[in-house]
């Protein structure tokens, strides 16, 4: 391997690990203030800073997507997720099953009970269930953000389809940003294009119009707090997961933090509303955008070693898969490049 190559593993490592474990941070820390309301969280903890465990339902799914592409060399589809649902059924109704969203609970028993992924989903509500797990996905396909977000959008299928098919947009756009950060985009705003650009723009319309009235806000706002007022009067849903509500909001978020992944989890978490999940996904975001590995251990240090090491452990087995799908790409077209 030449000096070259060895750097952008190293760069690529270090950004799979910081978009992990920075998305187990914003789940935690934005665990306390979850469905709160900004006033309600300023005035039961100042500003939110601190954090403990490892994550809620949001870490669990991510974990689920990451056991199924690792069984089926980073190509994982609905039905691989759907599998790691059968097979891991105790995570999804064991301790926490209680920071579960109804929908994939229900989801989760009609696989019980016979159906298959490719109805599960029919009368779901809207949530951010795929949204907030699907940071691996951006890592498998790094540097390919429409990859990401097209393998994405199939995962997503098993929780969301026809009328809340938005949803899926929502998990696209996540990991093409994901993708985009760790594929040596030069800005934030670079990886937020990227994830703008890699849904579809006419069945995705809605969520990318969104996307971009967000990112308007967020740059006419004079500070954090103003954005997150004039986002609150003007973006909210009926049900706060709603990735509609969500989504623009995170990235929106990751251009306010300038890809500071530590800023963008605190900004998620003091947000309100679906706080641990907004934390989580502009973890996932900024972390893989991450440069410095000094910076980004110095931001952890409130993780524990332990969490540490299970995430950096996962993180390289995820970019060997990056790599050994890129690899398939270039033997698979090189007879047609003669």
């Amino acid at each position: 391997m030449g000096e070259t190559e060895a750097l952008a593993t190293s760069r690529l490592e270090l950004g799979a690990f910081a978009s992990l474990a920075f998305g187990i941070v914003g789940d935690a820390m934005g665990t306390p203030t979850e469905n709160l309301e900004p006033e309600l969280i300023h005035e039961k903890f100042g500003w939110v800073e601190t954090f403990e465990g490892d994550g809620t339902d949001d870490s669990i799914m991510r974990n689920l997507i990451a056991d199924a592409l690792l069984a089926t060399g980073g190509y994982a589809d609905a039905d691989s997720w759907a599998t790691e649902w059968m097979r891991q059924h105790k995570e999804i109704f064991g301790q926490k099953v209680g920071r579960f969203f109804p929908s994939v609970l229900h989801s989760a028993a009609k696989l019980r009970f016979g159906d298959t992924p490719r109805t599960i989903a029919t009368g779901n509500m809207p949530s951010s269930s795929s949204a907030m797990a699907i940071a691996p996905v951006g890592i498998v396909n790094a540097g390919h953000p429409r990859a990401a977000a097209a393998q994405a959008m199939e995962l997503a299928s098993l929780i969301h389809v026809t009328d809340v098919a938005f949803c899926q947009d929502g998990a696209a756009a996540i990991a093409a940003a994901v993708a985009s950060a760790l594929g040596g985009a030069r800005s934030i705003d670079e990886v937020i294009a990227s994830a703008v650009a890699a849904i579809k723009p006419w069945s995705g319309r809605d969520m990318r119009q969104l996307i971009e009235q967000a990112l308007e806000l967020a740059r006419g706002a004079n500070d954090y707090f103003g954005f997150r007022t004039g986002y609150h009067q003007r973006f909210r849903r009926a049900i706060a997961c709603d990735s509609r509500e969500t989504v623009p909001a995170t990235l929106a978020i990751c251009l306010l933090a300038g890809g500071d992944p530590w800023k963008a989890v605190t900004y998620g978490a003091n947000f309100g509303r679906d706080a641990d999940t907004i934390a989580c996904m502009a973890g996932y975001v900024c972390g893989a955008f991450s440069r410095d590995e000094k910076s980004v251990m110095d931001a952890l240090k409130g993780l524990p070693a332990p969490i540490v090491e299970r995430e950096r452990s996962l993180a390289k087995r995820l970019v060997v898969l990056a790599r050994q799908k890129a690899r398939n790409e270039i033997k698979n077209w090189q007879p047609l490049a003669g």
